[in-house]
């Protein structure tokens, strides 16, 4: 049975608790056993990573294979290889810019969360208190 069609009774047997709360200690420890509730964070890409995703973009590709086209065509007719070193320059300048904007974007959303971090209310010794969301475990509830 799915847990939202349960009775109180059932649900607070489930989860060992009562109707009156957590004790604190009891709620400290659920921490420690289950961890805080939020979600895990993923790794973080090392910068080398993040511009080869840069260089695999299809537009970029493009730009790549139209600079090894024109420094062939350069070297068998003898000519400069200025649209070579232009196209990989382009090419180069937006990897940079991608990879600063991509920074910004998740320096932003680290901002944002920690501004908007949940807070719940919660019962501790048959006490109704608010909390950060963070300091208990979903199996303190």
């Amino acid at each position: 049975m799915k847990p939202y069609l349960k009775d109180c009774e059932s649900v607070l047997k489930d989860q060992g608790s009562q109707k009156q709360g957590l004790s604190a200690k009891e709620a400290q420890e659920r921490l420690e056993k289950y961890g805080p509730n939020k979600l895990a964070e993923g790794k973080k890409k090392s910068l080398i990573r993040r511009f080869f995703e840069e260089l695999a973009d299809p537009m970029t590709l493009i730009l790549l294979a139209a600079a090894l086209i024109s420094g062939i065509t350069a070297a068998l007719a003898d000519e400069s290889f200025a649209d070579v070193f232009i196209i990989l320059a382009v090419v180069l300048i937006n990897a940079v810019l991608g990879i600063f904007q991509e920074s910004k974007a998740e320096n932003a959303i680290a901002a944002l969360q920690e501004i908007a971090a949940a807070t719940s209310k919660v019962l501790r010794d048959g006490k109704q208190i608010t909390s950060a969301a963070k300091s208990w475990s979903l199996a303190t509830l």
